[in-house]
């Protein structure tokens, strides 16, 4: 008869996507996993297969919540479609900024580590992506239908541009922009959002 676990799965993909966030892939260690979730080698298998496994699980849970987060502040009733749309551009940037350690945003680091080698990490992060931009993109037609953006823009690439706007903030980050570069352009680049 198997043992029951012992163990809160959730606090264990927690504790190895934190790890593999600071790490990355290739350079966590099972032994770091195991020391970090506090299983042994025989549970972490028995629980998730292998360490590929266990990354996908970290990564998957990684991006539920940070997709959450998008629509929380693009689907916000409190504000209208515009000013949702402004608030979500400076929440992400001051989030970016706010990051002292630069670990940045766990889908951009595993495309950079894994993509090219790993399909199904590359599929993961696109479809994440993917998902972002269509929640502007449903934020930006709201407010063309308000009239607070120009409705002869195409909603598609605008979101598109201010995606890559905020993925760029990031990389910006990361190679060494101070918070103040960061979060300069931000007004700027709500202001180029073409008003109804």
């Amino acid at each position: 008869m198997a043992r029951p676990r012992t163990f809160d799965e959730d606090d264990v993909i927690a504790a190895a996507r934190e790890e593999f966030w600071n790490r990355g892939y290739a350079a966590t260690s099972v032994d770091d996993l195991t020391a970090a979730t506090g299983l042994g080698k025989g549970s972490l298998y028995g629980a998730f297969g292998d360490k590929h496994t266990l990354y996908l699980r970290a990564l998957d849970d990684y991006i539920a919540s940070s997709l959450a987060a998008v629509r929380a502040t693009l689907c916000d009733p409190r504000y209208v479609a515009y000013d949702r749309l402004a608030r979500h551009i400076r929440s992400q940037v001051k989030a970016i900024a706010a990051d002292k350690d630069r670990r940045g945003c766990l889908m951009a680091k595993s495309a950079a580590e894994l993509a090219g080698t790993d399909d199904v990490v590359e599929q993961k992060v696109e479809h994440a992506y993917a998902i972002w931009r269509d929640e502007l993109v449903t934020c930006i037609k709201e407010a063309q239908r308000d009239g607070t953006i120009d409705a002869g823009r195409n909603a598609q690439a605008l979101a598109g541009a201010l995606l890559a706007f905020l993925r760029g903030q990031e990389a910006l980050h990361k190679g060494g922009a101070k918070p103040a570069q960061l979060k300069a352009p931000a007004p700027a680049m709500v202001s180029l959002i073409p008003a109804g």
